[in-house]
């Protein structure tokens, strides 16, 4: 690795949390889509267990992109760790606890045949599969806003916010956004393994996630550009490759600034374009019954999403608005050298590991969940 200096391996690092957070929104985020569907198409116990069904051998597999990406933060860029998980204490700790209600929801759903209990926990599986995607999404909201935090002349990080202060308008747009989404995934997901009445119900349900999605989406868009500061470094003011610093630099705010990434590259816009036109595709797709095409064209349009957001804050990753210095930035809130290269080696190992063992437990529980199906396996599925 020493053909890469220390800045490359920054920015490539930058694009492989990218791909951990694009993995978790595709393959975490259509099990929390047809979780929020639950309690809305199952009409019935057995049509409630084939939605279960059809995620819970894997959801826990999946939940290997969240590790993963959390890991990813802690070793190559510690100062955002710690920032944004003590200024964001409380929201982490509320997605805590509604990933609580996945694992035991699932195990102990189906063990007591009582109406009561089996809806009780279909609500609370709604709930570890709505608050998360809500949460990530005010989050990012916060992000483009920038986060009242600032650090002392020794590199003490201070959060000045509070919890009820993330939950503003365009956070909460931004929640809505990525709620959404997860739910047009979760619905395509859904309409794969699925048949009959319940595959009908999930391609309604997607059209709806679709036009509040579009909806939100486009709105957020406008208010970034009229609405809110974006962020920009003084050039010359940094140095890309320099040891870790988040003081040692300038930065001004000014309205639309996030889109000046879009400017001075036009080429960018094919990120935007990409969310539009894979979200667009999969449903076109999903009416023709092309459920499996529709399935990726949706990923395309969760990676355009995420892509969308990360283009316009770059090099920024947790923008300061009560000292514009104190920001993190792709070029100084990293991890060592060396510790970016020695990660980066295990990256390009276990990376392919994951994505071919996933690939392959998928191709072994493919096919359609049915009803009949659970009602012959009753005693063996959840």
């Amino acid at each position: 690795m020493e053909f890469l200096d220390y800045s490359v391996l920054k920015f490539i690092w930058w694009l492989l949390l990218g791909v951990l957070l694009i993995g978790f929104a595709v393959m975490d985020g259509q099990d929390m889509g047809v979780g929020c569907l639950l309690p809305f198409i199952g009409k019935n116990d057995d049509e409630r267990r084939v939605l279960i069904n059809s995620i819970a051998p894997h959801w826990d597999g999946n939940q290997v992109w969240f590790i993963t990406g959390g890991g990813a933060i802690f070793a190559a860029w510690p100062y955002v760790y710690a920032t944004a998980f003590s200024g964001f204490y409380w929201a982490m700790m509320a997605v805590l606890w509604a990933l609580f209600f996945r694992p035991v929801g699932f195990d102990y759903r189906s063990k007591i045949n009582n109406p009561t209990w089996r809806n009780s926990w279909d609500w609370l599986l709604f709930v570890g599969s709505f608050v998360p995607p809500l949460i990530f999404g005010v989050a990012f909201g916060n992000l483009l806003l920038g986060v009242p935090f600032h650090f002392t002349e020794d590199l003490r990080s201070f959060y000045t916010g509070s919890f009820w202060g993330l939950l503003n308008p365009f956070s909460l747009l931004c929640g809505v956004v990525s709620v959404a989404m997860i739910i047009f995934h979760g619905a395509i997901y859904l309409a794969l393994r699925s048949d009959n009445i319940i595959k009908q119900r999930a391609k309604k349900a997607s059209t709806w996630a679709l036009i509040v999605l579009l909806i939100t989406f486009t709105f957020a868009g406008i208010w970034i550009k009229f609405g809110i500061n974006g962020y920009s470094m003084v050039a010359g003011s940094y140095i890309p490759d320099a040891s870790p610093d988040p003081l040692n630099k300038q930065v001004t705010v000014a309205v639309g600034a996030w889109l000046n990434n879009y400017v001075e590259h036009p080429i960018l816009f094919i990120v935007p374009i990409l969310a539009y036109a894979g979200f667009i595709l999969a449903w076109l797709l999903a009416k023709a019954d092309k459920i499996f095409t529709a399935f990726w064209a949706s990923a395309i349009g969760l990676a355009g999403v995420i892509g969308t957001a990360g283009v316009a804050m770059f090099p920024f990753m947790m923008p300061s608005n009560t000292d514009l210095r104190s920001s993190l930035t792709v070029w100084d809130a990293s991890s060592s050298e060396t510790t970016l290269t020695i990660m980066l080696v295990v990256a390009l190992i276990f990376v392919p590991i994951i994505v071919l063992y996933t690939s392959w437990c998928y191709k072994v529980m493919r096919g359609k969940i049915t009803t009949d199906m659970i009602k012959e396996n009753d005693h063996s599925l959840y």
